[in-house]
C-alpha cells in the first residue's frame, strides 16, 4: 500500500515536488528552530578569554596537519566519557573557535581537556616521535615542527580575520600580535607586561619546546594543546554543582 502510493507520487511531478518541499521544510525547521532559543540555552562566561597569537597560530598548525581527523574536541554527556576525560563540553567553550573542531572521529583520544594534563616536554616528545612515550601508538611523527621556525609576521592578519567573524580582539591585540607570540614563547621579560595586560596574568609563558634559541611551530602547537579546556573554568563549576546535587 505504501509503495503503491509512492509509485503514484513519482508519476505526478507536481505532487512529488510539493512533497519534497514539505519534507525539506520540516527538516529545515527542526534544524533552525533551536536557534530561536539560543540566548537561553547557550551558556555565557564573562571570564572566557581569546586565544593568544601563539595559541591561535598553534591551532592553525593543528588544522594544517590534520590533527582534527583523528582527535575530537567534544566530551559528550555519557558517563564513561565524563569519567575518562572530565566535565562534558559546553557550547560557550567554542565561541571563539572558527572553525569549530568538535568532531566525532576518535582514532586518538578526545583532546577537549588535554590542557595541563601532560608536561610541555611530554607533548614535544610525543609530537616529535609518539613511540618515544607511547610504544604502541599509531600516530604519525611530526618531527619537522621542531625544525620549522614560526612565521609570526602574519599573525596580525590572522587576528584581523578572527575579529571579522566575531572574536573580540582589540586593535592593540592585533597590532602587537607578533610581539605577544614571541613574548609567550621566549619568556622575554621586556615583552611580558604587554602580553599579560592583554590576555591576563594566567597566560602560559615559557619555552614550550625546550629550545630557547628560536620560536618554532612546536612552541605554538604545544601552547595551543596546553590551553585546551583551560580558557574558562565554567565546565568545572557546573560539574561541581552537579556532583553536589547528586550527593544531596
Amino acid at each position: 500500500m505504501i509503495f503503491g502510493a509512492h509509485y503514484k507520487l513519482e508519476k505526478n511531478s507536481l505532487a512529488l515536488v510539493l512533497a519534497i518541499i514539505v519534507v525539506s521544510g520540516i527538516g529545515g525547521f527542526v534544524e533552525i528552530a533551536p536557534l530561536f532559543t539560543i540566548d537561553e540555552t547557550v551558556e555565557s562566561d564573562p571570564d572566557m578569554r581569546m586565544y593568544t597569537p601563539l595559541e591561535l597560530s598553534g591551532r592553525n598548525i593543528y588544522i594544517r596537519e590534520g590533527c582534527y581527523a583523528c582527535h575530537s574536541q567534544m566530551i559528550r554527556t555519557l558517563k564513561d566519557e565524563v569519567d575518562r576525560y572530565g566535565p562534558y563540553s559546553l557550547a560557550a567553550e567554542s565561541q571563539y573557535d572558527h572553525p569549530m573542531l568538535w568532531g566525532s572521529k576518535r582514532t586518538g583520544p578526545d583532546l577537549a581537556r588535554v590542557g595541563d594534563k601532560y608536561s610541555d616536554q611530554w607533548h614535544t616528545q610525543h609530537l616529535n616521535n609518539p613511540r618515544d612515550v607511547i610504544p604502541e601508538s599509531i600516530m604519525p611523527a611530526y618531527s619537522w615542527l621542531l625544525r620549522n621556525t614560526l612565521n609570526a609576521a602574519n599573525l596580525t592578519d590572522h587576528l584581523t580575520a578572527m575579529k571579522r567573524v566575531g572574536v573580540p580582539y582589540t586593535s592593540e591585540m592585533i597590532t602587537n600580535a607578533s610581539n605577544d607570540a614571541l613574548a609567550q614563547a621566549t619568556a622575554d621579560p621586556a615583552l611580558q607586561d604587554g602580553l599579560f595586560a592583554r590576555y591576563g596574568q594566567d597566560t602560559n609563558v615559557r619555552i614550550f619546546d625546550g629550545k630557547p634559541d628560536t620560536v618554532t611551530e612546536m612552541d605554538a602547537l604545544v601552547a595551543y594543546l596546553q590551553i585546551l579546556g583551560q580558557l574558562t573554568q565554567l565546565p568545572y563549576k557546573d560539574a561541581s554543582l552537579t556532583d553536589a546535587t547528586l550527593e544531596e
